[in-house]
C-alpha cells in the first residue's frame, strides 16, 4: 500500500490522498472575484488525480491583496464566484481548500508579468499597506503601523473570511502565515519592532496569529479541517528559526489547528537560500517531531517515489507541490503510476483508457 496514496482523516473530513496542490497566485483576479481563469485551472487538479486542492490566496480584506489582481473573499461577491469551483472541484473526487491571507508590507505590489514592478502607486489602483511596524520590504513602499483596532480589524476580517469560505463550500481552510506576509510578519524580529503586546518576546509576536487561529476555529466549529502555513526560517540573520515557528506551531495546535504546511522564508529580501530537490522537507519534520501535529512537507517535489519516501521517513503525513502541477495537472497521476498505485483508484474512469502501466517504468 502507497503511502501517498492512503487517505487522511482530519476532523469530519477524509482527503482520498496526500499528494496536494499547493495554494499558487495567479493574478488573474478582477476586484477580488475568481473567473473562468480559476475555475479551469483548479478543477484541472482534480482531475488529475490530487487529493487536496488548495485555491490561491484569497485576501481577507481588499487591502490585503498582494496586487490589485488577486482573488479575495472579502465580500458575498467573491464567496458565491468561489462556490462553482468548488462544486467542480468535489465533483472530480478531490477536496477543495482556500488560503485565507493578508499580505500586510508585501501588499499593494505589481503582479508578476505587469510591465512594472515595485509597489503601485495609488492613482494606478495602490494603496497603502499595513504592518506590525512602518519598516518597508526593500524597493516596496513603507507601510503604516497597525494599531489596537487595526489588529483587532485583521482578526475579524480573518474569521468573516473563514464563514464565508465554508458557506462556499470550502472544506479545508488554510491561514497563511508564511513567506512575509502580514502574519508571519509580526511572528519575525526582523519585521516586528513593536514593544507592546504584539511585540518583543516569541509569545507577544505569536499572539496576532494564535488569535485568528481561535477566531477562525470559533467561527466554523469543530467540524472543518485547519491549516497553518508557517515559513519555518527566515533565512536571514537575527529572523526566526526552525525551533521558534516549532514552539509557535505547538501553541497553534492547542487553539485549534490540525496541521502545519512548513514552507520558509519570503520575509526580507536579503535572505540566503540553498535550493535543492526537497530542501524544506526537515522543517515540516522538525516542526512534526516537536509538536507531535500533523505536516505537509513541501519544496522541489517532482516526482512519486521522491514523495512516497518523504512519508515513508516519517518527515511528514502529506506533501503539496505547487510548480510540478502547474508543469503537470496530472501530475498525481504519473506519481501512482510510479509507484504502481491500481489506475483505478486514482484515475478518473473518463481517463483510464488513456493509463500505460510501462509507461512509469
Amino acid at each position: 500500500m502507497s503511502l501517498l496514496f492512503s487517505p487522511l482523516s482530519i476532523r469530519d473530513t477524509t482527503i482520498p490522498n496526500r499528494l496536494w496542490v499547493s495554494p499558487m497566485c495567479m493574478y488573474s483576479a478582477e476586484d477580488g472575484v475568481p473567473g473562468d481563469w480559476h475555475h479551469v485551472h483548479l478543477a484541472q487538479f482534480a482531475s488529475g488525480g490530487a487529493g487536496l486542492v488548495m485555491s490561491e490566496a484569497a485576501a481577507v480584506s481588499p487591502e490585503g491583496r498582494i496586487s490589485p489582481r488577486d482573488a479575495g473573499i472579502w465580500n458575498d461577491a467573491q464567496r458565491d464566484a468561489w462556490a462553482p469551483v468548488v462544486r467542480s472541484i468535489r465533483a472530480r473526487g478531490a477536496v477543495a481548500g482556500i488560503q485565507l491571507a493578508h499580505a500586510g508590507r508585501k501588499a499593494s505590489t505589481w503582479w508578476p508579468f505587469a510591465d512594472a514592478s515595485g509597489s503601485v502607486p495609488a492613482p494606478e489602483g495602490g494603496w497603502t499597506t499595513v504592518a506590525p511596524s512602518p519598516v518597508a520590504y526593500e524597493g516596496f513602499a513603507e507601510p503604516q503601523e497597525l494599531d489596537a483596532d487595526g489588529i483587532a480589524q485583521v482578526v475579524a476580517d480573518f474569521r468573516a473570511a473563514a464563514r464565508r469560505a465554508v458557506d462556499a463550500g470550502f472544506e479545508v481552510l488554510e491561514v497563511h502565515a508564511a513567506h512575509g506576509y502580514l502574519l508571519h510578519q509580526f511572528l519575525s524580529p526582523l519585521s516586528n519592532l513593536r514593544d507592546d503586546a504584539w511585540g518583543g518576546s516569541l509569545e507577544n509576536r505569536a499572539r496576532l496569529v494564535l488569535d485568528v487561529v481561535r477566531a477562525v476555529r470559533a467561527e466554523v466549529g469543530e467540524a472543518v479541517p485547519l491549516f497553518v502555513r508557517f515559513s519555518a526560517v527566515d533565512s536571514a540573520p537575527g529572523g526566526l528559526e526552525v525551533d521558534d515557528v516549532a514552539t509557535v506551531a505547538g501553541w497553534a495546535a492547542d487553539a485549534g489547528a490540525d496541521l502545519f504546511d512548513v514552507s520558509a522564508s519570503g520575509l526580507v529580501a536579503h535572505q540566503r537560500i540553498e535550493v535543492g530537490p526537497g530542501y524544506q522537507v526537515p522543517y515540516a519534520e522538525r516542526v512534526r517531531e516537536r509538536t507531535g501535529a500533523l505536516t505537509a512537507a513541501v519544496g522541489i517535489i517532482t516526482n512519486g517515489r521522491q514523495a512516497e519516501e518523504i512519508l515513508a521517513a516519517g518527515s511528514a503525513d502529506a506533501v503539496f507541490a505547487g510548480r510540478e502541477f502547474l508543469r503537470d495537472p496530472h501530475f498525481a497521476l504519473r506519481a501512482a503510476g510510479e509507484l504502481g498505485v491500481e489506475p483505478e483508484r486514482v484515475w478518473p474512469p473518463q481517463y483510464i483508457r488513456g493509463y500505460r502501466a510501462a509507461a512509469f517504468a
